[in-house]
């Protein structure tokens, strides 16, 4: 894993941030998520003086921006319209700088086929798939990768419209589920092993968390209800080598997409003690449940301090 001073900012004055606007909410599945993670984040900024405003990033973004005068923005918006790149790219066209992965990562970390056609280009390890627009073509991939699937939008993020597929009588079921997110589906092979992500910072990778659920797996719900009986450990039960070594690889996996400032990186250990890397969150959850949060407080940063941070990858 790389190593840096995690608790020694490069910033000491919240006045040299100047303007800040968070930008939160949008128009993705994933807005209410964003909502959360914004008001979090906008507590946060106000803790530590910085002079942070809150913006719903709805139709009118352009124009509010614009009219706002910010000096840069702390970006949380989750799943397309602004972890996606495009936000991205209007705020560079307007000269406002941002946090986090800029606009060629941010649209290739949203894209989950394109994401593992680089990591299988790279060397990284990745599930088998293959991307379906249409029934048949999901029964195609299934007869070439096998049973189980896991069948999920190519375009959306916290396990939205993905299912577990055992047989070919669940196909129809899974295609609709996410069809209904997303004209391109993806086909992957399941991997049959132990969860975990890997959240990054800067240069450092911080210590993993193993992610158990008493659900098929991760989704949604084990993601964000209460009661979903998710297990969350960290230290993750791995040796110092074998985290040392899965995290160097899931580093890599980062930067291979042009992703930079903070994210997470999400992977599976099978029975071989085999990685399979799954997918990257360019802008992760920042709930009072999120992973990234739980990860920097492993190595003593509290929520307010890894906010700042974030703020600082705006330069």
């Amino acid at each position: 894993m790389k190593k840096n001073d995690l608790n020694s900012p490069s910033v000491n004055d919240p006045a040299q941030f100047g303007k800040v606007v968070v930008l939160f909410g949008g128009n993705s599945a994933e807005r209410a998520i964003s909502l959360d993670s914004g008001r979090a984040v906008l507590n946060a900024l106000h803790h530590r003086q910085v002079d942070a405003h809150g913006l719903d990033a709805g139709q009118d973004l352009l124009g509010q921006l614009a009219r706002g005068g910010y000096d840069r923005a702390f970006v949380i918006l989750h799943g397309r319209g602004g972890e996606d790149g495009t936000v991205q790219g209007a705020l560079e066209t307007m000269g406002i700088a941002y946090t986090g992965t800029g606009v060629l990562g941010s649209a290739l970390g949203m894209d989950k086929a394109r994401t593992k056609y680089l990591w299988q280009a790279a060397g990284i390890p990745t599930p088998p798939f293959r991307i379906v627009t249409s029934q048949d073509e999901l029964m195609a991939a299934a007869r070439e990768l096998g049973f189980p699937l896991c069948v999920k939008p190519i375009h959306e993020g916290s396990s939205i419209g993905a299912s577990k597929v055992t047989d070919s009588s669940g196909l129809m079921e899974a295609w609709y589920l996410a069809a209904r997110y997303d004209s391109l589906v993806l086909a992957e092979r399941w991997i049959d092993g132990v969860e975990y992500t890997a959240a990054i910072l800067g240069k450092t990778v911080l210590p993993f968390i193993r992610l158990e659920t008493p659900r098929i797996f991760y989704d949604f719900d084990a993601k964000y209800c209460d009661g979903a009986g998710t297990q969350y450990h960290c230290p993750c039960g791995l040796d110092a080598d074998q985290e040392k070594s899965f995290g160097d690889i899931a580093f890599r996996a980062f930067e291979v997409l042009g992703a930079r400032g903070w994210g997470r990186v999400d992977f599976l250990c099978d029975a071989s003690g085999e990685p399979w890397f799954i997918e990257v969150n360019t802008i992760p959850g920042m709930t009072d449940h999120s992973l990234v949060p739980m990860a920097a407080q492993a190595v003593g940063m509290s929520f307010d301090q890894l906010v700042w941070q974030i703020l600082e990858t705006s330069f």
